[in-house]
C-alpha cells in the first residue's frame, strides 16, 4: 500500500460519484488518474450521516468497488465520494479505555465521543517480523482444572476454544475473563464480531460487576450490522491493542469471540465483491484474510499479546476449511464437546482432543507431564469400553478393566467445575482451583483414594477437599 500522497490537500478532481449501490458494495468513478489506493477509506453523506467505504479492488482505470461500513439505505448514484488518502483510523491510547465501541471506534456506550486530539492509528498494520517476535512458555494459570492440566495456555500465545453451537463458548470466554482480567496486570482488549446484542450486554454487566472495565475495551461489530463492520471489527480490536503494546509497552489480553464469524463476514463480502466462491463456499482469499488478522497477534521484547479466541464449527465439522485453516495458528487448542455438554459435564471440554504446545515435561515439569498422560489414558480407555458396557453391562469386564472406568468416571466428574459467571443461573458459587490442588486432585484418582467416594461427591467442586467433605457431611445425597 502506497499512502505517499497523504499530506496533499484534496482537489476537486479527488472526489468521484456513486455509480453502483448492491447492498454494503458501492461502486464509484473517479478521475483518470485519481483513483483510490486499495483499502483507502472513502467518505460519502447518507441521509445526512458520515459513510465510511474502505476500497477493496479496482474495477477499471476509473472505478472501484468499495465496503460500506454501515447500512447502505438512502445512499443514491451520483452522491459525491471523497477520498482520503488513508486507510480507516481508529481511536487508541488511554482515551478508550473502559469504553464500547464499533467498527470504526466511536463509542456505542452513551458516553460522550472521543475529542480531536484524541490519537489514531490506521486498522492495516504490518505484524512484527520474525526477529522482533517473542515466543511465549509460560504457562498463563486460569484456575479452569481441566485446561490448566490437559491444554495449558501460554502467556503470551494464543488460544482457541472450539466448538458447535450450544456447548458453551462464549460462557467458557466470559469466564477466563473474570477469571484471568482480575489478576492479569494488563490491558484487556475484547473483539466481539458477529455478537448478539444480549451476549454483548451481558459482557457489559460482567466486566462492570468485577471492576475490571477501567482496563478494558470492548469492540463489537453486531450482528444485526453489515458484513463490512463485522469484517474490520476484529482489526479494530487488534489495532487498539497494538497501540497498548507497542506504543506503551503493556501486556495486552487479547479476546475474539467468534473467529469464524470473521470468516463469514468475508465470505459474505467475496460474495457481493462478485468473488468466485473457493471450498465449500468460502471466499478465495481465507488463507490470507485469518493469516493477516492471526500474524498481527505476537508478542515482541517487553510486552506480551496473549489472545483467546472462541470458534464456531459449524455443524460440529472440525475439518471445515476454516476451522482447519484458524487451528494452525492456534498454541492451545480447547475443544468442547457436545456429547459431555449432553451429559452435564460442564465446562463440556473434551480432554483428549484438546491439546497445547506447552504440555511437555519441558515447559510443566515431569510431574505435570506424567499426570496429564495418565488422566488421557484413563479417559481414552474408558471410551474404548463404552460399547461393551453398553451391550454387555460392566460386570462382564475384566477386575482390571472396572477398575479403569470407576477412576476414569470420578476424574471426569471432578474435572468440572461451577463457573462465577454462571452463579446467577446455576445458584451454585464459581471455584476457581490452583494448578497444584488439580494436579494433587488427580493424582489422588488415579492411586485409588477416592474409589469409595460416591461420583456425586467429585461433581462440580474445586479441590478434593472439598469431596471429602460431602463424604464427611451427613445426610449429604450420593
Amino acid at each position: 500500500m502506497d499512502f505517499s500522497h497523504a499530506d496533499a490537500p484534496p482537489a476537486p478532481a479527488d472526489c468521484g460519484r456513486v455509480t453502483a449501490i448492491r447492498g454494503s458494495v458501492v461502486e464509484a468513478g473517479f478521475a483518470a488518474g485519481h483513483i483510490p489506493f486499495i483499502n483507502e477509506a472513502l467518505e460519502v453523506e447518507c441521509d445526512g450521516v458520515r459513510l465510511v467505504l474502505e476500497v477493496q479492488s479496482h474495477i477499471d482505470e476509473e472505478h472501484v468497488r468499495a465496503v460500506a461500513m454501515k447500512q447502505t439505505s438512502g445512499l443514491a448514484r451520483g452522491a459525491v465520494v471523497r477520498r482520503t488518502f488513508a486507510p480507516i483510523a481508529v481511536p487508541v491510547g488511554p482515551a478508550v479505555l473502559g469504553r464500547v465501541v464499533d467498527v470504526m471506534g466511536e463509542p456505542i456506550d452513551g458516553l460522550e465521543p472521543f475529542g480531536r486530539q484524541t490519537e489514531r492509528w490506521p486498522i492495516h498494520r504490518p505484524s512484527p517480523t520474525l526477529a522482533q517476535r517473542v515466543a511465549g512458555r509460560n504457562i498463563l494459570e486460569t484456575g479452569i482444572k481441566v485446561i490448566d492440566l490437559l491444554a495449558p495456555l501460554a502467556h503470551g500465545g494464543k488460544a482457541g476454544m472450539l466448538g458447535g453451537a450450544g456447548v458453551g463458548k462464549t460462557v467458557l470466554v466470559m469466564e477466563l475473563i473474570h477469571a484471568m482480567v482480575q489478576g492479569y496486570a494488563g490491558i484487556a482488549v475484547f473483539a466481539g464480531v458477529g455478537e448478539r446484542s444480549r451476549e454483548g450486554h451481558e459482557l457489559l454487566l460482567e466486566m462492570r460487576g468485577s471492576d475490571v472495565m477501567r482496563r478494558t475495551v470492548l469492540v463489537f461489530g453486531q450482528m444485526n450490522e453489515p458484513p463490512g463492520a463485522r469484517w474490520r471489527a476484529g482489526l479494530t480490536a487488534l489495532t487498539i491493542a497494538e497501540y497498548f503494546r507497542d506504543a506503551r509497552g503493556d501486556n495486552v489480553m487479547f479476546l475474539i469471540d467468534n473467529a469464524f464469524r470473521f470468516v463469514q463476514a468475508g465470505a459474505e463480502v467475496s460474495g457481493l465483491l462478485g468473488r468466485m466462491p473457493s471450498r465449500v463456499g468460502y471466499q478465495p482469499t481465507l488463507a490470507s484474510e485469518i493469516a493477516a488478522l492471526q500474524e498481527r497477534i505476537a508478542s515482541v521484547p517487553g510486552a506480551t499479546m496473549t489472545a483467546v479466541e472462541a470458534v464456531y464449527v459449524p455443524a460440529d465439522d472440525f475439518t471445515d476449511p476454516a476451522v482447519a485453516e484458524i487451528f494452525s495458528h492456534l498454541d492451545s487448542s480447547i475443544v468442547l464437546s457436545r456429547a459431555l455438554a449432553t451429559e452435564g459435564l460442564y465446562p463440556a471440554i473434551d480432554p483428549l482432543a484438546s491439546t497445547s504446545v506447552l504440555l511437555d515435561p519441558l515447559a510443566v515439569g515431569e510431574e505435570h507431564y506424567r499426570i496429564a498422560q495418565e488422566v488421557r489414558s484413563t479417559i481414552e480407555h474408558y471410551r474404548e469400553l463404552q460399547d461393551i458396557i453398553a451391550i454387555l453391562g460392566i460386570d462382564e469386564l475384566s477386575p482390571a478393566d472396572r477398575v479403569t472406568v470407576k477412576r476414569a468416571r470420578r476424574l471426569q466428574r471432578f474435572l468440572t467445575q461451577p463457573f462465577a459467571v454462571t452463579e446467577a443461573f446455576t445458584g451454585q458459587k464459581g471455584r476457581s482451583v490452583k494448578l497444584a490442588d488439580t494436579l494433587r486432585g488427580c493424582r489422588a484418582i488415579l492411586a485409588g483414594e477416592c474409589d469409595e467416594m460416591a461420583e456425586a461427591s467429585l461433581y462440580m467442586i474445586g479441590a478434593l477437599d472439598e469431596a471429602r467433605e460431602r463424604e464427611a457431611a451427613p445426610g449429604e445425597r450420593r
